[in-house]
């Protein structure tokens, strides 16, 4: 039977400005988003029913009915495209959920993706209605790897300018959070947009301005788990961390370092010291 593979990276929010709140309770945001070379896997195979199957370490409470997100995306391209097949997805797991770094967002596009190409059918563009309704976080894992500026509800994309080749440690110390209780945290949703991101930085410079740019959700995720303090500390005390930040709503923590061979040792140190905790190196992808 025919069989498409893909990979659906880690989603990273290296800055996230919360800018405003419409009459319907979304919020409005504006970010520079990167992926990372972590991320789950997914295989589609061509059936005749849809189902999902999920493994992986981090397979333990997701569902695999029509709640999932990649159960959602296959219906929303089977009903935009007249698709008369099925297909038996296989899910690998193996970032953890929730934790604020896109994980069902990039699953979901790559779904769409793997899928478009499996039933031979056009696949959905990120500013498709099909593919807005998924969630905020879909329509930038749809237009990545590249990095991305998102602003609106996460309809608006534009492509970032170039950024510096670099690494990151991604942090997580098991605590799950709850993206809708972040935002009900969140005092003030009306915030200063994110100023133009400068061209041809270097790492250096990057990370300079980085630390000049927020997270709003910050404040309330911090409240909320403990562990992403513990997280931060960690990350800031390894000299080869240059920037370390929360991704998204939290939990997951990520520091930005110069190379892969830094991102090695800065997460060998880390899982030693924190046997518990998920900590993954990983390269920033550029495409």
């Amino acid at each position: 039977m025919r069989t498409e593979r893909g990979f659906a990276p880690a989603k990273v929010n290296l800055t996230l400005h919360v800018t405003g709140k419409r009459d319907d309770g979304y919020h409005l945001l504006d970010s520079l988003v990167v992926f990372a070379g972590v991320g789950d896997t997914i295989e589609v195979t061509l059936s005749n029913d849809l189902s999902l199957t999920v493994d992986g370490p981090f397979k333990a409470g997701i569902p695999t009915d029509d709640s999932n997100i990649i159960i959602k995306s296959a219906m929303a391209l089977m009903h935009a495209r007249k698709v008369d097949k099925g297909a038996a997805i296989k899910l690998t797991k193996a970032l953890p959920h929730p934790a604020g770094i896109g994980g069902g967002s990039s699953d979901a596009a790559t779904v769409l993706a793997l899928l478009a190409r499996l039933w031979d059918v056009k696949p959905l563009g990120p500013k498709h209605p099909f593919s807005l309704a998924l969630g905020a976080d879909v329509p930038v894992c749809m237009a990545g790897p590249a990095p991305m500026r998102m602003a609106g509800i996460g309809d608006l994309l534009m492509p970032a300018p170039r950024l510096p080749s670099c690494a990151m440690v991604l942090v997580n110390a098991g605590q799950p959070a709850n993206t809708g209780d972040v935002f009900k945290a969140l005092h003030n949703p009306d915030n200063d947009t994110m100023p133009d991101i400068p061209g041809d930085l270097d790492f250096a410079g990057m990370c300079t301005w980085l630390k000049t740019q927020r997270n709003d959700l910050l404040i309330p995720a911090r409240a909320l788990i403990t562990g992403i303090e513990d997280a931060l500390d960690k990350l800031n005390s390894m000299p080869q961390v240059k920037h370390a930040f929360m991704s998204g709503s939290g939990a997951t923590c990520v520091g930005l370092v110069a190379n892969m061979a830094q991102a090695k040792q800065v997460a060998r140190a880390i899982q030693v010291a924190e046997m518990n905790w998920w900590v993954a190196p990983a390269p920033m992808l550029s495409a």
